[in-house]
């Protein structure tokens, strides 16, 4: 009888000779958790869709800002819901509004600790919940959006930020924004461009999350899931606008995209793990069909192996924890 002088398994056999060959590192470094802050909040509110996450107020919010820099969290990604929202969605770009006093105290919390980033989009303040400025026959304004973008950067630098995140699709959006910061004396304020942001269902639990009035949708400005040359169209036009890090959003649904970026791009690549995948995995496990704990590591180990070096996640802080433990 002939037997293979190749068994692979010889390299599974135990659980130090799996580390020693594993393809595929995780880092606390490598996760950014989004925080959404509530103004005018006078405790957390718990968002129902999203087990384990609130709506802070902004005392819970340097709270938890510190324990996410103790569990050694490589950035922070900042959402904001106002008190009250207009069709200009002037909130975005008021030096007291709700994100920029959020940033304020974030960055008086914990300076450079670490990467303290903000969602640069309108969505969250616009009283019809669209992520741009609306004609009168209610379609989005590309250019007018773009000056709001740039009025919203100037604030959020103003603020203190280190990272903003223009989140719209609107083109042209990293070019305005680069330029907004520059003019303003802001260089230093690094781009992260959503540059691969699709018009995708598992958005849901995150709308619940920021109290969104979108009417309608969104698929006008944001790209067809069944698009990925597209996608990395879009990919190249942010990088040669000036974008200093791409993002891939979803993530887990979207893993060949997060690989043709990869592949395409010489800047580091970031991928969103939104609501709606954190939701189901948090569902399901509730109900005992999977192991929670190993499900998470396995999604996020997922995204780094498509490469992204930067992973957006709710459960950032958890897996931070755990990976320093372990």
């Amino acid at each position: 009888m002939s037997y293979p002088t190749q068994r692979p398994r010889r390299l599974r056999r135990t659980p130090a000779m799996r580390r020693l060959v594993s393809e595929t590192s995780l880092a606390p470094r490598q996760l950014v958790l989004p925080m959404f802050v509530r103004e005018n909040a006078a405790e957390p509110r718990t968002v129902p869709s999203m087990p384990g996450v609130v709506q802070h107020s902004m005392e819970s919010l340097r709270k938890a800002v510190v324990e996410a820099v103790e569990a050694g969290v490589g950035g922070l990604m900042l959402f904001a819901i106002p008190e009250h929202k207009d069709a200009r969605g002037s909130g975005a770009y008021h030096p007291e509004g709700a994100l920029n006093s959020a940033i304020r105290e974030v960055v008086a919390e914990v300076g450079d600790a670490t990467v303290v980033m903000a969602d640069l989009c309108l969505d969250e303040f616009t009283d019809h919940g669209h992520c741009g400025l609306l004609t009168a026959d209610g379609t989005v304004d590309n250019d007018a959006t773009l000056d709001a973008y740039q009025e919203m950067a100037r604030a959020q630098a103003e603020a203190g930020v280190h990272v903003v995140g223009p989140s719209g699709m609107m083109d042209g959006q990293v070019a305005a924004v680069r330029e907004a910061l520059d003019g303003a004396g802001h260089s230093d304020v690094a781009i992260l461009a959503y540059a691969a942001k699709y018009a995708s269902a598992f958005y849901g639990p995150f709308r619940d999350a920021v109290e969104s009035t979108l009417s309608g949708d969104r698929r006008t400005y944001q790209q067809d899931p069944a698009n990925v040359v597209e996608a990395l169209r879009e990919v190249r036009l942010d990088v040669e606008e000036g974008a200093d890090i791409v993002m891939v959003k979803p993530a887990m649904s979207y893993l060949d995209v997060v690989a043709r970026v990869r592949s395409a791009v010489d800047v580091p690549v970031a991928a969103y793990q939104v609501s709606g995948e954190y939701a189901m995995v948090e569902a399901a496990a509730a109900n005992g069909w999977i192991d929670r704990d190993r499900a998470v590591l396995e999604s996020l180990g997922a995204i780094r192996r498509a490469g992204a070096e930067i992973i957006l996640t709710y459960w950032a802080v958890e897996a931070a924890r755990y990976l320093r433990n372990s």
